[in-house]
C-alpha cells in the first residue's frame, strides 16, 4: 500500500464540510443516506475494498474524493456514518470539525480523548453534540500528528445518532 498522499491545505475542512452534508442529517438513516449520496453522484466502491473500508460490518461505501483530495464515505446498514481522509493531521481535524459544528449551530461537547490502547499512533476524540431535535455521539479517530514535516495519516469523523 503506497504511503498516505501529503497533507492538502483544506482537507480536514472539506472532510468536515462532506461529514456536516451527509453523516450529520442522515445519521442513523442508511437509506436516506444512501439516496443522498445517490444524487450527489458519489461512486460506491467495490470488493475488496468496500469490505477492508467496513472492517466486517455491512454496508456501502462511496467515493467522494474531489479536487482537494481523497475523501470516502462509509454508511454502515446499522446506521453509522463515517467519512475519511489520508491527507488530514490530527490538531486541523480537530479544528475543521470543531469549526463546522460551531457554523452550524450545533451545540458540542467532547466527553473523553485518549490515545488507542493497541496502537499508541491512534488518537480518539468523542463528543456528545446536539441541534434542534437531533443528538449524535462523533467519533474523531486520527494518527497522531509527528514531527514537523512528517506526512498526516488518515483522519476519520464518525456520527451515530444519540
Amino acid at each position: 500500500m503506497p504511503p498516505p498522499a501529503p497533507a492538502r491545505a483544506g482537507a480536514a475542512e472539506e472532510l468536515s464540510g462532506l461529514f456536516l452534508q451527509s453523516c450529520l442529517p442522515y445519521a442513523g438513516q442508511p437509506a436516506a443516506l444512501r439516496r443522498w449520496a445517490a444524487t450527489a453522484r458519489l461512486p460506491e466502491i467495490a470488493d475488496p475494498a468496500r469490505t477492508r473500508f467496513l472492517v466486517g460490518a455491512a454496508g456501502k461505501v462511496f467515493d467522494a474524493s474531489n479536487a482537494a483530495g481523497k475523501f470516502v464515505l462509509l454508511s454502515a446498514d446499522d446506521g453509522v456514518c463515517a467519512v475519511i481522509t489520508e491527507q488530514a493531521g490530527d490538531q486541523e481535524t480537530v479544528k475543521g470539525l470543531e469549526d463546522a459544528l460551531k457554523g452550524a449551530r450545533a451545540m458540542f461537547r467532547m466527553v473523553i480523548e485518549r490515545d488507542d490502547k493497541l496502537n499508541p499512533a491512534l488518537h480518539h476524540r468523542e463528543y456528545l453534540a446536539t441541534k434542534g431535535n437531533r443528538a449524535w455521539r462523533i467519533l474523531i479517530a486520527t494518527k497522531r500528528d509527528g514531527k514537523a514535516g512528517e506526512t498526516p495519516g488518515r483522519a476519520m469523523l464518525t456520527a451515530a445518532p444519540e
